[in-house]
């Protein structure tokens, strides 16, 4: 008998199922019965369970003589399975890594309730990914998403009450779902994403416009009857159902009066005694007044519409206003000789090179005055004592016309106009591994709308050229190409701390982030995607923690752009999400291995001459949709910095086995460093600092 029988039914899914399969074997967790129900597809659905099947044992495929549909297709799953708990997944959707030793550590924790309960995300056919807007920590269990599949249920449980799906029909997991949670004797809730649910473009219900979505009145119609509980029941199910009324990818205009009238009906069928309606759409309801609620809908609609034309005008506006000072300012300004501004990362806050500048010179050239560029929304992130400005301000515009130094390592917001006089070293923001700058047009999937006219106007407002190795100054010399800058060839700012802290400061750094005494830190940091949205670690890090054993700790740094948390789950003591830390350089003193992937971290990190693992699960992938500068996987000295991986197995066997650090991968990792750390010392911001505030 298994822990687990995940059910996946499958009807015209053969562009899907595949992922879909992958998700439940890629599972660190192997006590799995895998039962797929081929619903009479008549596509390649069937053919696929096969042979998933003929290829894992756990793996078993049930044949329907006839179409049923859905519900019947997972009932035919629960007969056929075995498992302790019943899980089902749908074929389009998948398992996130790591979720099913989750939901194993959860149930167990919980002494093997009756139901437990598992967050989600959601997906589209853009690849955006968005949260599931449930709250598994405090709300109602009733009130999360009913459906089968974010949820694990014991099978004697199951059938113990009799639960089972809607034979024909959509919404034929509303039913069971909420049973579930109102006849559970125990019940858990897991707060972490275990299965991504996909919105389909077309095909799928959730996406389909029609009358079948009337069911949804009829199933709580079943439920509401049925239950002892409808003071419980009633709200969620009023807010279900007005949730599909003003859906329009589920509901047309000519459907809405119908479907309105079938809900007032349910609504004074079923209405609890002493319930009140909450909010004018549900007194419409309660009143069967289809025009009180068109009223109230337009009403809604009109305020918004009125309050973001609003906000649009004021926006504009004030632009054109601030725009104008500044332009009187650009002409009769005086430029201050001794005011420098930074910018880092699109302003997302002080750090990177610009940063270290600004450290260095307040200690070498004091009578400079540095202030940072900051958007609003990370203007908390600013260090006590370092003077900031908000983009877009009226302040922001002054400084940006009087100042005669300009820092930053990608680019001053709103367009502003360099004057004559001022000074503007770019720092960049990492060695270029992957294509940038006008290499990039060959690879349009990761342009995102990148205007080249606009990169090389900004180019031609440079005067230096910031580089830490002669591979960069020959790249952004080709690629940001521009008579009007002279490459700096000082090295990365950034980088100096790896040459000049001591070990009580990095001990101390290293306490402050929770890594004891003896632990060895691995410091797992992958780049971001172009083809990916949201964070997902190829990685079971879980499995990866385990594996390396009780004497180890993984760090885990998602990219910038994912925000400040790596949205892991909260069930690991050795897994520590560092994302939100607030200097990547104190991470990689703290860390006695990096694992990455392409970022240009690594790059930085081979200051510190410490073992550098390249995890490449999806490097040709990678090379296609972005292009890069040599080959990182190629085992030759000078391309790749030390052990390789290509798969989750392959990685954990370089720690178990040593392979991760030996004297082979120290002669590749001096290499790398030798060609990529030529010109980082410890001396880096001062040199900077001597060349552009005191003439050399």
């Amino acid at each position: 008998m298994s822990r687990f029988s995940v059910v996946v039914p499958a009807y015209r899914v053969q562009g899907y199922l595949r992922e879909c399969l992958d998700s439940v074997l890629g599972q660190s967790h192997t006590d799995w019965q895998l039962i797929v129900v081929d619903d009479a597809s008549p596509d390649a659905s069937g053919a696929i369970a096969a042979e998933y099947a003929q290829r894992d044992p756990r793996v078993r495929v049930v044949t329907r003589p006839a179409r049923e549909g859905v519900g019947a297709a997972r009932t035919a799953g629960v007969d056929a399975a075995t498992g302790d708990y019943l899980l089902f997944l749908d074929a389009d959707d998948a398992l996130l890594p790591g979720a099913l030793a989750a939901i194993d550590t959860a149930l167990t924790a919980a002494d093997d309730p009756d139901v437990l309960l598992y967050d989600h995300d959601r997906t589209d056919w853009w690849d955006k990914v968005w949260g599931s807007g449930d709250d598994l920590d405090g709300a109602d269990p009733l009130a999360l998403t009913p459906a089968a599949w974010n949820r694990a249920v014991r099978r004697d449980f199951w059938t113990g009450r009799g639960l089972a799906f809607t034979p024909e029909g959509p919404y034929e997991d509303v039913v069971p779902a909420h049973r579930a949670v109102l006849e559970a004797g125990t019940l858990a809730t897991l707060p972490r994403p275990c299965v991504r649910w996909r919105k389909r473009r077309a095909g799928g219900l959730a996406g389909t416009p029609g009358r079948q979505h009337f069911a949804v009145v009829e199933r709580y119609g079943e439920l509401l009857a049925a239950t002892a509980d409808t003071a419980r029941l009633f709200p969620v199910a009023v807010r279900r159902v007005l949730a599909v009324l003003d859906d329009g990818s589920r509901t047309t205009a000519g459907d809405r009066p119908e479907l309105f009238r079938l809900a007032a009906e349910l609504h004074r069928a079923h209405r609890p005694a002493g319930h009140t309606p909450q909010g004018p759409r549900e007194q419409a309801l309660a009143a069967g007044s289809w025009s009180a609620y068109q009223k109230q809908e337009k009403a809604k609609d009109r305020k918004k519409s009125v309050s973001s034309a609003l906000k649009r005008h004021k926006k504009k506006l004030r632009s054109r206003v601030m725009k104008a000072a500044y332009r009187t300012d650009l002409r009769t300004a005086r430029l201050d000789p001794d005011l420098a501004v930074y910018g880092a990362y699109w302003n997302r806050g002080v750090s990177c090179n610009p940063a270290a500048v600004h450290a260095a010179a307040r200690r070498l050239a004091p009578h400079v005055k540095g202030v940072f560029v900051v958007s609003s929304r990370h203007k908390d992130r600013v260090p006590a004592g370092v003077p900031y400005v908000i983009e877009g301000s009226r302040r922001y515009w002054q400084t940006m016309a009087t100042a005669t130094y300009l820092i930053n390592n990608s680019s001053f917001p709103g367009g502003f106009t360099k004057r004559p006089g001022q000074v503007y070293l770019q720092t960049h923001h990492g060695t270029p591994l992957k294509k940038m700058g006008l290499d990039q047009r060959r690879y349009p999937a990761g342009t995102h709308g990148i205007s080249f006219a606009k990169v090389l106007a900004h180019t031609d407002q440079w005067d230096y050229s910031l580089s830490a190795n002669p591979h960069s100054t020959q790249v952004w010399e080709r690629v940001y190409p521009s008579a009007a800058y002279a490459p700096l060839e000082l090295g990365y700012p950034r980088n100096d701390v790896y040459f000049t802290t001591g070990d009580d400061e990095i001990l101390r750094t290293r306490r402050e982030l929770g890594i004891a005494d003896g632990q060895r830190a691995i410091l797992y940091a992958p780049t971001h995607r172009d083809y990916q949205k949201g964070f997902l670690p190829r990685l079971d890090l879980a499995r990866f923690a385990d594996a390396l054993g009780d004497d180890h700790v993984v760090l885990v740094r998602a990219h910038y752009f994912y925000g400040a948390q790596a949205g892991l789950a909260d069930t690991h003591s050795r897994i520590l999400d560092v994302t939100g830390h607030p200097r990547v350089e104190d991470l990689c003193l703290a860390a006695d291995a990096l694992v990455t992937d392409y970022s240009s971290l690594m790059f930085d990190y081979a200051c510190l001459d410490r073992p550098i693992v390249s995890y490449a699960p999806d490097w040709q992938a990678y090379r296609l949709a972005r292009g890069t500068y040599f080959d990182l996987l190629s085992g030759l000295p000078g391309d790749t910095p030390g052990a390789v991986a290509t798969t989750e197995d392959d990685l954990i066997g370089l720690f178990r086995d040593g392979g991760w650090d030996t004297p082979a991968t120290t002669r590749l990792r001096s290499a790398f460093r030798d060609r990529f750390c030529a010109y980082d010392d410890g001396g880096a911001a001062d040199r900077v600092v001597r060349k552009l505030f005191l003439n050399g």
